[in-house]
């Protein structure tokens, strides 16, 4: 993988990881107040699925080079 990136994909990957943090907020935060089984486990899959990414793009910007 290249870690050559331009000024402005580094802004963008930190902007969706910032996006993905404040997504999986909501869903942890919102899973002490649902009283739906299945809203709770959609929100569950969410924090999930938005860990996972998260660890993508730290994966991605722990190798850039400025």
């Amino acid at each position: 993988m290249n870690s050559n990136y331009a000024l402005h994909e580094l802004l963008e990957v930190r902007e969706m990881a910032a996006f993905k943090t404040v997504c999986l907020t909501k869903s942890k935060t919102m899973q002490a107040l649902v009283t739906d089984p299945e809203l709770m486990q959609i929100l569950q899959q969410d924090a999930i699925l938005s860990q996972q990414q998260l660890q993508e793009l730290s994966g991605v910007l722990s190798k850039v080079t400025v």
